[in-house]
């Protein structure tokens, strides 16, 4: 039973680790690009003239969200589920939480329903990772009995 309690953390955590540093780590690395989609995306949008401060700021909350959700889901495999992983795992699950709420709300401000859509498949997951979380964590890091 343990492993199963493990993996309900862990799978959620790795997909949102994984798909949060490649889009911050995409971010970093074509900056330009990007900025240059996200002034085109939101130029009739309320945002227009902040779209390179929220980039930064969506950047900055997508590379952090998921690099501590890989490093704490790392610990948990090696070491077991502790303090230190607790810690990295809700400062990665927040970091991700803000920028899918930031992705939502400029999504929706430029009129991109389609775009918004497609983040609740990842708002889904997030969720489920959040209880899995809350369960092992609100537990005093013991698992659930078999």
């Amino acid at each position: 039973m343990k492993t199963t309690w493990i993996f309900l953390l862990l799978f959620p955590q790795l997909i949102l680790g994984v798909v949060f540093i490649q889009s911050g780590l995409d971010k970093v690395l074509d900056w330009r690009g990007n900025l240059s989609w996200i002034q085109d995306h939101f130029s009739k949008s309320p945002l227009r003239n902040l779209t390179g401060f929220l980039l930064l700021i969506l950047t900055a909350l997508e590379t952090i969200g998921g690099l501590f959700s890989l490093v704490g889901s790392a610990i948990v495999l090696i070491f077991g589920f502790d303090e230190l992983s607790s810690l990295l795992i809700e400062v990665g699950l927040l970091g991700i939480g803000l920028a899918l709420i930031g992705l939502m709300l400029g999504q929706r401000l430029a009129k991109d329903y389609a775009g918004a859509a497609t983040l609740v498949n990842y708002c889904i997951l997030l969720a489920i990772s959040f209880f899995c979380f809350t369960i092992l964590a609100g537990s005093s890091f013991d698992l659930p009995p078999n």
